[in-house]
């Protein structure tokens, strides 16, 4: 048993903020039946890098899912969907508003067949508002928000984060409302319509940032590596190479002082007694500190922190981390057998459950892999499949 067994979605949703939603659902048990247009499929499936002609980006985003292909302009096609949709739980899109009622497979359209579902929109925007119809990314999204004017060093171009971190934070944010929605569906047998705003989903992490505007309108600015609250909470330079140290409370300072670097005496330093001291004095604070860290390696630094009690850690990049033993103890690389691309790597699950360990069950399908599988299971006949496939309603 999984957490969400014998819960059934459809996604017609592509490249990643949508697949990324219904892949942790799937991954927590649900079934989702991936409907991918005709022509081509997900648009990520023609994005490199490739393995014997699959996109391992679509491989890495579409586990534990089925594919179907249905041409949704034809009519033929979309009564198809009607049926699927009839017997589902929760439907996900990410069109631009406006699509899914020219296609004639909107809320309002769906929610007449089957009362009870949870239908939700992904979109840059969002379904309402002054932008509702322009078209939204996630670099787009990190300008508008303001995540921009504070990423990097202090005066120097402005930088996205190295992800797609608020297309991501959409399909997280999707996830947890499609599961209070289902709960509420549990509790009243009512569906609704739940609406995501890729340039929203990120405004609500910028804590300390709202703290100080709200109360004195202080505009955040880029920091670098430093934390806008506490002090030395950053990246730090060692004789080779830098570290993050993260003394983010006094106690953590003390020890740090005392017990990592034998300068008690900076305890007693005015410039750095509180937290407000060291943050309003952290230029000076960085070129003491580093003047002592650049003397050893940074293994040396980290022993100590771990010694002392200190947060402190390497830098790593991506193969670093995707090597580090306490990832690979945490079963977070995990190996997947594809039937085109062979034996791949993907990341594991976050989260472990002690009564429902998620699992894969199946690797990023091929295009269209499922529909006859699907279609049989909603009454189809095979010569029903055939006629639809040779008039070009489904591939």
């Amino acid at each position: 048993m999984l957490p969400l067994n014998n819960v059934k979605i459809l996604d017609i949703s592509q490249i990643m903020a949508g697949p990324y939603c219904t892949m942790v659902l799937g991954d927590l048990g649900a079934e989702v039946i991936k409907v991918e247009k005709a022509n081509g499929g997900d648009d990520s499936r023609q994005m490199g890098p490739y393995v014997n002609g699959e996109s391992t980006c679509f491989f890495q985003i579409n586990r534990n899912k089925k594919s179907i292909s249905l041409n949704l302009k034809d009519p033929r096609a979309r009564e198809v969907f009607y049926r699927l949709a009839a017997d589902a739980d929760v439907i996900v899109e990410n069109y631009r508003p406006g699509v899914t009622q020219s296609l004639e497979i909107d809320y309002e359209t769906i929610r007449r067949i089957n009362p009870g579902i949870i239908y939700c929109s992904i979109s840059g925007y969002g379904q309402t508002g002054p932008y509702s119809n322009k078209g939204g990314f996630d670099l787009v999204a990190q300008g508008m928000t303001g995540l921009m004017s504070m990423t990097g060093e202090p005066g120097k171009r402005p930088l996205k984060t190295g992800i797609a971190v608020y297309d991501i934070g959409a399909g997280i944010t999707a996830i947890y409302s499609i599961l209070a929605a289902y709960i509420h569906k549990q509790n009243t047998g009512e569906g609704q319509h739940v609406d995501i705003a890729i340039a929203e989903c990120g405004l609500p992490w910028f804590s300390w940032e709202a703290a100080a505007y709200f109360a004195e309108g202080t505009v955040p600015k880029p920091t670098g590596s430093r934390h806008r609250v506490s002090a030395p909470y950053q990246a730090v330079r060692t004789a080779d190479g830098y570290m993050m140290l993260g003394c983010a409370n006094q106690r953590t300072w003390e020890r740090f002082c005392r017990d990592v670097i034998d300068r008690e005496d900076l305890l007693a330093d005015e410039r750095f007694v509180t937290n407000s001291d060291r943050g309003r004095n952290v230029e000076v604070l960085e070129t003491l500190l580093e003047e002592i860290l650049v003397q050893r390696p940074m293994k040396h630094w980290l022993d100590r922190c771990d010694a002392a009690g200190v947060p402190a850690g390497p830098i790593n990049d991506f193969a670093q981390a995707m090597h580090d033993e306490h990832y690979l103890a945490r079963d977070m690389v995990k190996q997947v057998s594809h039937p085109v691309i062979g034996e791949m790597k993907t990341i594991g699950f976050p989260t472990k459950f002690s009564r429902t360990p998620l699992q894969i069950r199946r690797p990023a399908p091929l295009f269209a892999q499922h529909t006859d599988e699907v279609l049989q299971g909603i009454g189809m006949s095979e010569a029903e499949i055939q006629g639809l496939r040779a008039e070009g309603c489904v591939r």
